[in-house]
């Protein structure tokens, strides 16, 4: 027992520093690219399909989660001493923890959709909608409504337990369950069960999703979106296998360590990228936004270097060069939405 707190100990000590400086990036990474996802879904896309509100919610859901970050990298810098309290260490640990699983099934309830747009008649494509108090409201609605709900109504009890006041400084590592900790044991193992049950989901669907678009350009290569649909095949598998890196460790270890949860916290960072592969409406909008915001600026910038090396080197007037400006934007902008499109 003494030699294996011992390695423990030295394990965590070990890897205090770059944990701190991975969790400081992920959270400085995904900070940027979930607000700007969040700003795209929110203001820029037009779209309001079902699938623009699972990701818009699970947007939400990786910022919580960012959120918990600096908490851990105070936690490791500070020699892996919890100075802010058990009542906060269960909140920030727990809010990490409820966050990641919204994350997990709100992927799956994005597979789901997909597949039942595919497969289904024209009512599913156009949107299940659920009848409740009289109303009829979008099922991504009511399902991110029970899971938001779900969530916070498990979280309350796992705040309110009392913990173990032995190592009351240390906060984030994993603890031996005690008897009286079965309830803890439980909600756990249905949490594991949740995430089998959604990689499942997930298989299954990109795989039917990827074969039915696979078959379809094979079978009709003549079709005009014969390509497209090949690389969103490719992109469905690409989507199973980040899940998998990500989340996979961290199940497939019985006594879960940092490291194994630093993959989870990494799938916030990656989770942006995986938004605009699933969206094509979306990731056209994030460009064309991102594109009137950079090319202008460096338009300006050349034009502005432009007059003044022709004021200064040919001494050509300056009504001349005057009259250049404003002639050639539209054709810079036009080509550079062209190359835009045709590369994405």
């Amino acid at each position: 027992m003494t030699t294996s707190s011992t390695v423990c100990s030295f394990n965590d000590l070990a890897l205090r520093l770059p944990l701190a400086v991975l969790y400081s990036l992920f959270f400085l990474f995904g900070l940027v690219g979930n607000l700007f996802a969040l700003w795209v879904f929110l203001f820029l896309h037009s779209g309001r399909n079902s699938v623009r509100v699972f990701l818009i919610n699970c947007a939400v859901a990786d910022l919580v989660l960012l959120t918990c970050l600096p908490f851990r990298v105070f936690y490791h810098l500070n020699g892996n001493k919890w100075v802010l309290g058990p009542v906060a260490c269960k909140l920030v640990g727990n809010l990490f923890y409820m966050n990641m699983y919204i994350s997990i099934t709100l992927l799956g309830l994005i597979s789901l959709d997909r597949f039942l747009r595919l497969k289904g008649k024209s009512r599913a494509r156009r949107g299940l909608r659920v009848t409740l108090w009289g109303y009829s409201w979008p099922w991504s609605w009511v399902a991110c409504g029970a899971l938001w709900g779900f969530s916070l109504m498990a979280l309350v009890p796992m705040i309110a337990t009392a913990e173990d006041k032995n190592d009351a400084n240390q906060c984030f590592q994993y603890r031996q369950r005690k008897q009286e900790a079965k309830g803890k044991a439980y909600f756990n193992a249905v949490l594991v069960m949740l995430f089998w049950l959604v990689f499942v989901m997930l298989v299954v669907s990109y795989a039917k999703i990827a074969s039915q678009l696979l078959r379809v350009s094979r079978d009709k290569p003549d079709l005009p979106n014969a390509q497209r649909y090949e690389r969103t095949a490719k992109k469905s598998f690409f989507v199973l296998f980040l899940f998998t890196v990500c989340f996979g460790p961290y199940h497939l270890v019985d006594r879960t360590n940092e490291v194994m949860l630093l993959l989870s916290a990494f799938n916030s960072c990656l989770d942006p990228v995986m938004y605009f592969l699933l969206s094509g409406s979306v990731r056209k909008t994030a460009m064309q936004a991102l594109g009137k915001r950079i090319i202008p600026s460096n338009y300006h910038r050349m034009q502005m270097t432009l007059r003044i090396q022709l004021r200064h080197d040919s001494g050509i007037p300056c009504a001349l060069i005057a009259s250049l400006k404003g002639t050639a934007p539209k054709g810079v902008y036009r080509g550079f939405f062209f190359s835009l499109k045709t590369q994405y």
